[in-house]
């Protein structure tokens, strides 16, 4: 069959394939299913869990391993090529009070290896090695700031005519076309570095069987191994890696922060990687911070129909019985204690799910109450910017979804309490 036939065979199955029904989105708290949720401090074949070397050894690992074999997928070991090399070192950056740095990520000794650029800012004339936020972003390294010095990313990138980006490929126009997003200014005038990693250098966020990115290194997952969520995660961990060998960075003060899908990014690799010292998720839902079985607004069914390639295979055998899955989101918050793990909301962002990200915040409490630290001691979900909790915290901002420089302010005052 000539190129041109397998195309138009290919479009013709694509065209012919059944479209599973999906029902309309609720967003009515009465029409949202009774449901039991599953008790974090009780291992599966009922015995409690009354202690933290209970929760380490046994329940800890037990939950990790449901989230991996039906949620997220296992994950691929650190690859031996792994090799970072700072191609960038500018002391004079954003006006003179930042120090910029790229580090080039070669992931494997292989001609096709993929490799990616982290970007990191320092603050200047302050006394290091800092605590840093770690975070993955959306369209480039270059859309979180004007700087001109930070390099465009040659990577695939979703294509946004609007912020120059044209047949998936950034350019000039997009730069800091995302600054509204990023407090970098904020964020280094309080002490802190901040480093970020364009997600679509780990993984093109696109359904193609699993054939780029670092998945082309590995083949084919199997159904219970990595989607994209998990391998953004698994990205993140090695970003960790070479922090951990940068002298102005202090690598056991690391939080790892996102938003949206990368605040599913953010929630797992604080669970896979327990060196992340804090973990933030902004805006997660479905997936995230969400619990799943309230099926309010995305629900699993809707997420892993149209984003297949973010979950495991195995996810998708909850589609239409999500009571089954042996987990759930408060769960996951759960895996970061004791380390502090913070969640935000926002009041329009229904089909995130608003109180379901803080109810998943308050059914995690016990396991930090375990430890003798503070969770979220009501059920009730607090008012509208106004950030509550302790080792948990949580706030819901006026607004849509999206990040703020409101968000930033609490991410940094809770940093605070935790990291200094």
């Amino acid at each position: 069959m000539t190129i041109t036939g397998r195309i138009a065979f290919s479009i013709t199955l694509i065209i012919n394939m059944p479209i599973p029904h999906i029902s309309a989105a609720n967003y009515n708290e009465d029409k949202v299913p009774k449901y039991n949720l599953i008790d974090p401090l009780k291992m599966r074949d009922g015995s409690p869990v009354t202690s933290t070397e209970d929760w380490e050894r046994k329940r800890r690992p037990e939950i990790l391993n449901l989230f991996r074999e039906h949620v997220y997928g296992h994950s691929k070991k650190k690859p031996s090529g792994l090799k970072f090399k700072v191609i960038q070192n500018d002391s004079t950056a954003l006006g003179g009070i930042a120090i910029r740095r790229e580090v080039l990520i070669t992931f494997a000794r292989n001609e096709e290896t993929p490799e990616a650029s982290l970007l990191i800012y320092l603050p200047k004339g302050k006394n290091g090695p800092f605590p840093t936020f770690l975070t993955t972003n959306f369209y480039g390294n270059h859309t979180i700031s004007s700087d001109p010095g930070i390099s465009i990313t040659r990577s695939w990138v979703r294509n946004e005519k609007k912020w120059g980006i044209k047949n998936n490929k950034a350019g000039e126009q997009s730069r800091g076309v995302r600054q509204s997003r990023w407090a970098v200014e904020k964020i280094l005038n309080r002490g802190y570095a901040l480093a970020t990693i364009y997600y679509g250098d780990i993984d093109p966020d696109f359904d193609d069987n699993f054939s780029n990115g670092i998945h082309k290194l590995y083949g084919k997952p199997k159904p219970n191994d990595w989607g994209s969520i998990a391998t953004w995660a698994w990205g993140l961990s090695r970003c960790l890696d070479y922090l951990e060998n940068d002298n102005d960075i202090n690598a056991k003060k690391v939080a790892v922060m996102g938003h949206s899908r990368l605040g599913k990014t953010a929630l797992w690799a604080g669970a896979e990687d327990e060196r992340f010292a804090l973990v933030i998720s902004n805006n997660s839902g479905c997936g995230g911070a969400a619990l799943s079985r309230r099926e309010f607004g995305e629900t699993v069914k809707r997420i892993n129909t149209s984003f297949p390639h973010w979950f495991c295979d195995n996810f998708t055998k909850f589609n239409d019985r999500v009571n089954e899955l042996p987990v759930d989101q408060h769960l996951l918050i759960s895996l970061a204690a004791p380390r502090p793990v913070y969640i935000a909301s926002a009041t329009e962002d229904k089909w995130a799910d608003p109180k379901g990200e803080f109810l998943s915040a308050y059914h995690a409490s016990p396991v930090y109450e375990l430890f003798n630290l503070k969770g979220l001691t009501s059920p009730k979900q607090p008012k509208s910017d106004h950030s509550v909790g302790h080792n948990i915290g949580y706030h819901i901002r006026t607004g849509k979804h999206d990040v703020t420089d409101f968000d930033w302010e609490q991410y940094l005052n809770f940093s605070d309490l935790h990291l200094k």
